[in-house]
């Protein structure tokens, strides 16, 4: 190999790039520009849910039991309903997700020690939201419950409230959050995004560079000179990996800066993996770029491959345990998941080479078998 002629197919291909000035811009805006829209867009917390509620009972303990909603940050309190058939209207319009309708005699029962049944209505429309608002409620309810009982029984027995407290709670459950003790959705979102992104954008503009040289008739001019297919190939991805390389440093400023996710791992292993990630991807816009003839085409086929591993078969939204067995069998064939691995890793946990190894290896293999995939597809001269 002519490192020379490699670093003139370099050049060249630079060359062409600069000189396409929407190509170049596109080629920096895209990536910045998908991860502020999605980043400021995808949002999996679930907050300010609207919620109307329906006092029948009008008492103290009614509206303590109201309040215990209107002041939490996870419910948006809209007002007070009159009645039930309120709240129909409201639902259909999406005005409010849920609501609390409290019984008449709702005080008289609790305290005379009876049980009360207090109805709650939630728009399942979205599942994911509904099971969490659902949780919610039975928090709340669960908290009020057990201060009632609580009070009940010091009454009773005349102990201090705080023993009475106890007594009904033998087993009491202490909850800590790691990596993200915030639980705050940005921190874990935005850095797969990263993933998201340099799966999508250097199989683009691999197929789309090789791709173009063919519709132009470009192309033959490498096909009738000395230049061999190894040079060729290597010459004309390495402007990709280096925008892409660039793509990869700017949208790790803008999750940590922007957004503020904490990055614990170390960046000497971080920027490794990542570039070998680039390879992998820049590999497979290779295989597409031999496949196809039109950019449109390229396009197209692109966008099958990487857009869809990387949303539905990398964990970035759903976890792969929590994938059908089919679906997970898909996940571990594909390289976004691996990445998606060490990105968590080193922004959540803070962990490296020593516990990731296992993934570096498998996108080092992707990286390898799809770039011996593309040399052996791609011929100088082709049999048509």
């Amino acid at each position: 190999m002519n490192v020379r002629r490699v670093t003139a197919v370099a050049s060249k291909e630079w060359r062409e790039i600069v000189r396409d000035r929407m190509f170049l811009a596109l080629t920096f805006l895209v990536p910045v520009s998908l991860m502020l829209v999605v980043g400021y867009g995808l949002s999996l917390d679930v907050e300010d849910i609207p919620l109307a509620i329906v006092d029948r009972d009008g008492t103290n303990l009614s509206r303590e039991y109201a309040y215990r909603y209107i002041d939490s940050r996870y419910f948006d309190f809209k007002g007070y309903a009159l009645d039930v058939h309120d709240l129909s209207p409201l639902l259909a319009d999406n005005k409010i997700r849920a609501a609390i309708i409290l019984p008449e005699n709702f005080q008289k029962e609790l305290l005379g020690g009876r049980p009360v049944v207090v109805q709650t209505l939630i728009d399942g429309t979205f599942p994911f939201r509904a099971q969490t608002t659902k949780g919610y409620v039975l928090a709340m309810n669960t908290s009020f419950s057990s201060e009632v009982l609580a009070s009940y029984i010091s009454k009773r027995r005349g102990i201090p409230l705080a023993q009475a407290a106890t007594s009904i709670r033998p087993v009491t459950l202490e909850a800590r959050y790691l990596y993200n003790q915030s639980m705050k959705s940005d921190w874990a979102i935005t850095p797969r995004l990263i993933m998201v992104i340099l799966m999508m954008t250097p199989p683009f503009y691999t197929a789309l560079g090789i791709v173009r040289e063919k519709e132009r008739g470009s192309i033959y001019n490498i096909y009738s000179s000395t230049v061999t297919r190894l040079e060729f190939l290597i010459g004309k991805l390495i402007p990709y990996v280096g925008i892409s390389s660039a793509n990869a440093v700017i949208l790790w400023l803008i999750a940590t800066q922007l957004f503020g996710a904490p990055f614990k791992g170390s960046l000497l292993f971080f920027i490794p993996a990542t570039l070998l990630y680039i390879i992998c991807t820049t590999g497979l816009g290779l295989v597409v770029s031999v496949l196809v003839r039109t950019q449109v085409a390229a396009m197209v086929v692109t966008f099958i491959v990487t857009v869809i591993p990387s949303i539905l078969y990398s964990g970035v939204i759903v976890p792969i345990s929590s994938l059908s067995p089919t679906a997970q069998m898909t996940a571990h064939g594909l390289p976004a998941m691996y990445y998606t691995n060490i990105i968590v890793g080193t922004f959540m946990k803070g962990v490296g080479l020593r516990e990731l190894w296992p993934d570096v290896l498998v996108l080092a293999f992707y990286a390898t078998g799809l770039m011996t995939i593309g040399y052996r597809m791609f011929h100088k001269r082709p049999s048509t």
